[in-house]
C-alpha cells in the first residue's frame, strides 16, 4: 500500500444523509488541563443500514457502552480519526468516555486552555477532539450538559442554553448543569470554564421579556466591555425591527479570549469572542477597533437565525448562513453609521479582500465543490461575496417582496439544516419569479466584467465572466444594474432598475453622463469608454454618493495604473490634465460642505497597491506603491493649505465619543495629516509629534505614530520605544504597536521584522500576535516583502512552516498572500513558486498543502 498518496478531498457531489439520528445528547466534563474526562451519552435511532461511525482526533478513547453493555476491544474498530461500530440495533444508548489533553491543545480547536481559562471551538470540525461522534452539521441534536472543576480556580462554568443546577462537590470543587431546548450540530457547542469580571445587563423583547445579558471578561476589563453590550442591545432592537426575529433563551452570554483563532462564534446562547473584537476604550481602541466591535457582536448575534436555528446542511453550504449574515450586519452598520459611508467602507474590503481571491488562483464559487479542509473556506468569498449576491437579491426583488421572502425562510425551515437551493426556493415561491439562472452567482468563480461602450445616447453593455481554476467555460450570470444619468447642470434623471442577463444588452440614455451600477448594485468589474471629463461630472454632480466615491477611485485607478507602467520603466509619471482635474476634485468636495468628514476622509483615500497590481500584469510591486506615493504626493502638493486648515478644523472639541459623527471628524483629521506627510510637508512631523504626545484616544496616537514611521528619520526608533513602554501591559495595544513595526517602510525593514521575532512580548503561538507582526508584514509592507532578492518571502514561508506546526489553519490563511503571485513580474513569480514547493516538500498539514498546491497551479 503507498503511504505518500495524496489526500482524498471531500466532495459535494458525494453528500449522502447519515444513517444515524442523535435524539438527544449528555455530556459530562470534568475538567484538568492536562486529563479532562469527556463521557458521552447518545440517544439513537437508526435511519438507514450501515455502520455508526464517528469521528475523533487526539483522543484517548477509555471505554464504550451500548445500552449499558461494556464493549470490548475486538467489538469496535478505532483508526486515527474514527470509532466504527456495527451490527448496532435500530434504538440504542451509545455512551463514550475519552480524554484529552486541553493545556497541549495548540491548534487552538475543540476544548483549549487560553490564559488559565477552559474554551472551545468547536466550527468547523473541532467538536471531535474531545469526544467520539457524527461531527457534520446535519446532525442536529438537543444538548445537557454537566461541567465539574475546581471552583477556586473556575468559579464559573458555562455552556449552551440556561443553567438548570449547579452546586457543591467533596474535595473544593463544584458543577453546573446546562440545557439548550433546541437542536443544534455540535459545531455549536460551547463551554468555557475559569475567572472573569462581569458586564451585566437586560434586554426586553417585543414579546415583552427581560433577557439577561451577561459579559465576561478578564478580571479589570469589565469598562472596557461596555460598547459591546451596548453594541448587543443595538442589535437585538434591530433585528426584532428590521427582520422581526426575536431572541429565543432565557439569557445571553458572551466570553472573551485572548487566544482565538478567528474574530468570533456564534455558539447557541454563549458567544466567545476574540478578546481584540470585544474590548475598547478611548485610550485603548480606534475607532476602527469601535466600528468593528459593533460589526461583529452584531454578525455573530444575527446568526442565532441565520445559521443557529436555521443552519447549512453541509460544509458546502457555509455561504448560507455566513452570507446572509454578512449582509444583515452591514446592513445593520449602515443604519448605525450611514449607508452611503459604511456601503463604500464594505466595498473597499471587497476589492482588496475578495477581489484578488476571485482572479487568482485560490478562485472558487460561494458554494465550493470539493475541498481538503473546511478550514481553509472561511474566505472573502463565501462570506463578503456571499453578503453581495443577498443585496443583489434585494435588489431585484425589491425591499418588500425581500422581507416577505426572508419571513418565510425562518418559518418554514426553522429548526433544519438547508441548503442553498431550498434558500433560492422561499424566494422564488413568493415572488414568483424563476431564479434558476441566478443561481450561477453560488456556482460559478470569478468577478465578472462588464464592459460599457458609450455612443451618443446609446450604451452597450457586455458581460465576460473569466475561466477560473476548474472552471474554463462560463455562463452568463443575472447582473441587476440600478443607473441613472447625470448632466452638467447638475440634474439626475430618475434612477432604474435593468437586469443584464444575457452576453450584452443596449440601453438609451439622455445626453449626459450614465452613472452606472449605482450604490455598487452588482459586484463587478467595470470597464468603460468614458472620458476623464465623464467621471468629472460624476465626482461633481452624482447623486448617488457611491458613485461620486466610485468616479474619484475610478481617475485615481487610472492614474496609478499609467504611473505604475511609467516607474517600472524607469520614466517620471507625468503631471497631466486628468491629475489636474482629479485633484482640483477633490479639493471642491473637501470644501462642500453638504458632504460629512467621514465621506470626504474615503474621498482623499485612493485605491491601494493590492487595486492597482489586480488591474495590470506582470507588475512589479515595489513600482505600484511607489505610484502610490507619487500621487499622495500629488494630492498633497495641490491641497496643501487646505489640508492644514482641515487637520486644524477637525481637532478634538470635548470628551472622546465613539459616534459615527467623530469618528468621522477624527478620520478626515488624519488622512489630512497623512497627506501632508506624503509631501514630506515640513509641518507634518511637528504636527505628528504633538499630536502623539498630545493625544487623549488611540486613534489619533496610532495615527501620529504611523505618520511618523512614515516620515522617516532618527526620532522614529525613540517614539516606538516610548509607544511600548507606555502600553505594554495592555496586549491589545502592544498588537498595534508589532503592526505599525511590521509595517515600517525603508530598506532595513525586514531586519526590524526579524528582529521583532526575537522581542520578548512576540508570542508565536498567539494568533493576534502572529497576525499583527507577520501577516501586516506580507499585507502593508511591500519594499520588505517583495524584496527583489526574495529574502521577503522567504522570510514568510519559514514563518508558515514554524506556525503550520503548531496552527495549521492559521498558517494556511497567512500563505493565502501568496496568491498574488500570477499577477507579478515574472522574477517574483519564480521566487514565491520556489518557497511553494518547499513548503510542499516539508510534507505539511492539510490546510497548508491545499493552498500551497492551489497557488501553485
Amino acid at each position: 500500500m503507498r503511504t505518500d498518496s495524496a489526500p482524498i478531498p471531500t466532495r459535494l457531489a458525494d453528500y449522502t444523509p447519515t444513517n444515524f439520528q442523535i435524539n438527544s445528547v449528555y455530556l459530562d466534563f470534568d475538567l484538568n488541563p492536562n486529563t479532562t474526562r469527556v463521557r458521552s451519552r447518545l440517544q439513537l435511532t437508526r435511519l438507514s443500514g450501515g455502520d455508526l461511525v464517528l469521528d475523533g482526533e487526539d483522543i484517548s478513547l477509555k471505554s464504550v457502552r451500548i445500552d449499558g453493555k461494556h464493549l470490548k476491544r475486538s467489538e469496535y474498530k478505532l483508526t486515527q480519526t474514527q470509532l466504527i461500530l456495527n451490527n448496532l440495533p435500530d434504538s440504542c444508548v451509545l455512551e463514550i468516555e475519552t480524554v484529552c489533553n486541553p493545556s497541549t491543545n495548540s491548534t487552538l480547536m475543540g476544548l483549549y486552555v487560553s490564559g488559565g481559562r477552559f474554551c472551545t471551538q468547536c466550527e468547523a470540525q473541532g467538536f471531535r477532539r474531545m469526544t467520539y461522534y457524527m461531527d457534520r452539521p446535519d446532525v442536529m441534536s438537543v444538548f445537557k450538559v454537566r461541567i465539574e472543576a475546581p471552583r477556586e480556580k473556575y468559579p464559573y462554568l458555562l455552556a449552551n442554553g440556561n443553567c438548570i443546577e449547579q452546586g457543591e462537590l467533596p474535595g473544593g470543587k463544584h458543577f453546573a448543569i446546562w440545557e439548550d431546548p433546541f437542536k443544534k450540530p455540535c459545531y455549536l457547542f460551547a463551554l468555557v470554564a475559569g475567572e472573569f469580571d462581569l458586564l451585566e445587563d437586560s434586554f426586553k423583547t417585543m414579546s415583552g421579556r427581560d433577557i439577561p445579558l451577561t459579559i465576561y471578561v478578564d478580571p479589570g476589563d469589565a469598562p472596557r466591555a461596555e460598547y459591546a453590550m451596548d453594541s448587543l442591545k443595538r442589535s437585538m432592537k434591530w433585528d426584532e425591527e428590521a427582520f422581526g426575529r426575536e431572541y429565543d433563551l432565557d439569557r445571553f452570554m458572551i466570553v472573551a479570549v485572548r487566544d482565538f483563532n478567528f474574530g468570533a462564534m456564534e455558539n447557541k446562547g454563549l458567544n466567545i469572542f476574540n478578546s481584540a473584537l470585544l474590548l475598547a476604550d478611548a485610550e485603548t481602541a480606534t475607532d476602527l477597533n469601535f466600528e468593528r466591535i459593533e460589526s461583529v457582536v452584531a454578525h455573530e448575534y444575527f446568526h442565532n437565525w441565520t445559521g443557529n436555528r436555521i443552519t447549512c446542511r453541509d460544509w458546502f453550504q457555509l455561504c448560507l448562513k455566513e452570507g446572509f449574515t454578512v449582509f444583515r450586519d452591514q446592513e445593520f452598520s449602515a443604519d448605525m453609521r450611514g449607508a452611503t459611508v459604511q456601503r463604500i467602507k464594505d466595498v473597499r474590503a471587497l476589492r482588496s479582500r475578495q477581489f484578488p481571491e476571485d482572479q487568482g488562483p485560490l478562485a472558487h464559487p460561494v458554494r465550493p465543490t470539493e475541498y481538503l479542509k473546511i478550514d481553509n473556506f472561511y474566505t472573502a468569498t463565501i462570506y463578503e461575496k456571499g453578503a453581495e449576491i443577498i443585496r443583489m437579491l434585494k435588489t431585484m426583488l425589491g425591499s418588500e417582496m425581500f422581507r416577505k421572502g426572508c419571513d418565510y425562510y425562518f418559518d418554514r425551515l426553522d429548526g433544519t439544516a438547508s441548503t442553498v437551493e431550498e434558500f433560492i426556493h422561499c424566494f422564488e415561491n413568493i415572488s414568483g419569479k424563476d431564479l434558476s439562472q441566478f443561481m450561477r452567482w453560488y456556482e460559478q468563480a470569478g468577478t465578472p466584467m462588464i464592459q460599457v461602450n458609450k455612443s451618443g445616447q446609446n450604451i452597450e453593455l457586455k458581460q465576460f465572466n473569466r475561466p477560473t481554476p476548474g472552471q474554463l467555460n462560463k455562463k452568463a450570470k443575472v447582473i441587476p444594474l440600478s443607473w441613472a444619468t447625470v448632466h452638467d447642470n447638475g440634474k439626475n434623471s430618475e434612477e432604474q432598475l435593468t437586469i443584464l442577463d444575457s452576453a450584452s444588452i443596449r440601453l438609451s440614455a439622455e445626453n449626459g453622463t450614465p452613472s452606472l451600477f449605482r450604490n455598487f448594485s452588482a459586484p463587478v468589474v467595470l470597464k468603460t469608454n468614458f472620458e476623464t471629463s465623464d467621471y468629472l461630472r460624476l465626482m461633481a454632480h452624482d447623486k448617488d454618493g457611491f458613485n461620486r466615491w466610485e468616479a474619484g477611485q475610478t481617475i485615481a485607478r487610472q492614474l496609478l495604473s499609467g504611473a505604475t507602467q511609467a516607474i517600472q520603466q524607469g520614466i517620471e509619471p507625468e503631471i497631466n490634465p486628468a491629475l489636474r482635474g482629479y485633484t482640483e476634485a477633490l479639493k471642491n468636495t473637501l470644501l462642500d460642505n453638504q458632504f460629512d468628514p467621514a465621506f470626504k476622509a474615503l474621498v482623499l483615500t485612493p485605491p491601494d497597491d493590492t487595486e492597482i497590481i489586480q488591474a495590470l500584469e506582470n507588475t512589479d510591486p515595489i513600482a505600484a506603491n511607489l505610484a502610490g506615493r507619487w500621487l499622495k504626493r500629488a494630492i498633497g502638493d495641490h491641497l496643501r493649505a487646505e489640508l492644514l486648515e482641515t487637520y486644524h478644523a477637525m481637532k478634538e472639541q470635548g470628551p472622546f465619543s465613539p459616534s459615527a459623527e467623530a469618528a468621522g471628524r477624527r478620520a478626515l483629521g488624519n488622512q489630512a495629516l497623512a497627506l501632508l506627510a506624503s509631501r514630506l510637508d515640513p509641518q507634518a512631523a511637528p504636527l505628528a509629534i504633538d499630536q502623539l504626545n498630545r493625544a487623549t484616544n488611540m486613534t489619533h496616537e496610532l495615527a501620529a505614530l504611523i505618520t511618523l514611521t512614515h516620515l522617516g528619520g532618527r526620532r522614529i526608533d525613540q517614539s516606538l520605544e516610548n509607544f511600548y513602554e507606555k502600553w505594554k501591559d495592555k496586549p491589545l495595544v502592544i498588537d498595534k504597536w508589532f503592526g505599525v513595526g511590521a509595517a515600517r517602510p525603508g530598506p532595513h525593514s525586514l531586519i526590524h521584522v526579524e528582529a521583532l521575532t526575537e522581542h520578548p512580548a512576540y508570542d508565536a503561538t498567539n494568533p493576534n500576535r502572529v497576525r499583527a507582526l507577520i501577516g501586516t508584514f506580507a499585507v502593508r509592507n511591500p519594499e520588505g516583502f517583495h524584496s527583489h532578492d526574495g529574502s521577503g518571502y522567504a522570510f514568510y514561508a519559514r514563518q508558515i512552516s514554524h506556525l503550520d506546526k503548531r496552527n495549521p489553519s492559521v498558517a494556511a490563511r497567512l500563505l493565502g498572500a501568496f496568491e498574488i503571485a500570477p499577477k507579478l513580474d515574472q522574477h517574483r513569480q519564480d521566487l514565491i513558486r520556489a518557497e511553494l514547493k518547499s513548503i510542499i516538500a516539508s510534507k505539511p498539514s492539510k490546510n497548508v498543502l491545499e493552498i500551497a498546491s492551489k497557488i501553485l497551479g
